[in-house]
């Protein structure tokens, strides 16, 4: 079955949007493909080609032509739905348990059903204001309703939560709560252009173009030791899994590849192509999650779009799990 775009936009605290890239060349010895093992895959399908479904704060197209819903993540509450976050401060540089819940505005209840996408009943991320930590949490429900996840973020300041979820029988949205980590703080840099990113031994490189409002395609190739990766594994029911950040406000893109394991046309690496709109012209922080070898990894990119942007840049090096005692991914 092929899969088409999934494209989620919420918001909350920092502007602007995405932008261009590069690409890995194909002339060394690959990483052999693996037999086919138990990683996961949800199972779950994906939006087909040409179809369009537009929700709060979802968006769900292969560029029709048809107006974008407008961010969601902005709004604690929406559609007869509140966030209610339970620990909306935490101290920086120790675990914290977090807990919210989602209330049902008509009645005040929790609520405890949901209809599972991409593996889950529910997406928690968590991003420093700055853009510098990024968090893809996968947070577990108690029975009366309250969610709950270990979190360790390593700086002081503003964080933004969002939580992406389909009650069911209703529609799909994402609401946002802000999060503040106490300790000394001082404000950082947004990370430089790049479209190099390492981590754990990985490099993975991003080629593309995207412009303000009109659909575009991102390729992100992995390679481990210099060699392509093309055995990697299913999480959250595909290869690869793009998150996107704007400057500025945090306006939040959830975007989803194009293609799918079992489909019968897509490979397991080492490209994963994405199709993409950007709401608008700026900067963007741009997270990769994909899965090799049993364990899931984070590269991250900062691009532009509609604007130049010096493409000279040293690869950007993320911080491998030995170096934070927290990756940012809960299973």
């Amino acid at each position: 079955m092929n899969t088409g775009l999934r494209i989620t936009v919420f918001a909350a605290a920092l502007a602007a949007t995405f932008g261009a890239a590069y690409g890995v060349g194909g002339v060394i010895d690959p990483i052999s493909p693996e037999p086919k093992s138990g990683a996961h895959s949800d199972g779950e399908g994906h939006a087909s080609a040409g179809h369009e479904k537009e929700t709060a704060g979802h968006h769900e197209a292969q560029g029709g032509g048809h107006e974008a819903a407008p961010p969601g993540g902005l709004e604690i509450s929406s559609s007869g739905y509140t966030l209610d976050l339970k620990t909306p401060r935490v101290e920086a540089g120790k675990k914290a348990d977090l807990r919210f819940a989602v209330v049902q505005d008509g009645t005040g209840r929790k609520v405890t059903a949901y209809q599972r996408e991409h593996g889950k009943e529910l997406h928690l991320i968590v991003a420093s204001r700055d853009l510098a930590v990024y968090r893809h949490l996968h947070p577990t429900r108690a029975a009366d309703g309250t969610w709950s996840t270990p979190v360790n973020l390593p700086e002081a300041g503003g964080y933004r939560v969002f939580a992406d979820f389909k009650p069911k029988g209703g529609e799909a949205l994402t609401l946002g709560a802000d999060l503040a980590a106490s300790g000394p703080y001082e404000p950082g840099e947004l990370p430089e252009h790049n479209t190099t990113a390492k981590v754990d031994g990985y490099e993975v490189r991003l080629r593309g173009a995207l412009t303000p409002g009109k659909a575009g395609e991102l390729t992100l190739t992995v390679a481990k030791n210099g060699k392509p990766v093309r055995n990697l594994q299913p999480y959250l029911g595909a290869y690869g899994h793009l998150v996107a950040l704007r400057s500025g406000d945090l306006a939040y893109l959830h975007v989803h590849p194009n293609g799918e394991p079992g489909d019968g046309r897509t490979k397991p690496g080492p490209e994963v192509s994405f199709t993409a709109t950007a709401p608008s012209a700026g900067a963007y922080r741009l997270f990769l999650d994909f899965q090799h070898e049993g364990k899931v990894r984070t590269a991250a990119f900062t691009v532009h779009a509609g604007g130049a942007a010096d493409e000279s840049e040293e690869p950007s090096r993320t911080r491998s799990a030995e170096e934070e005692e927290e990756t940012g991914h809960t299973h």
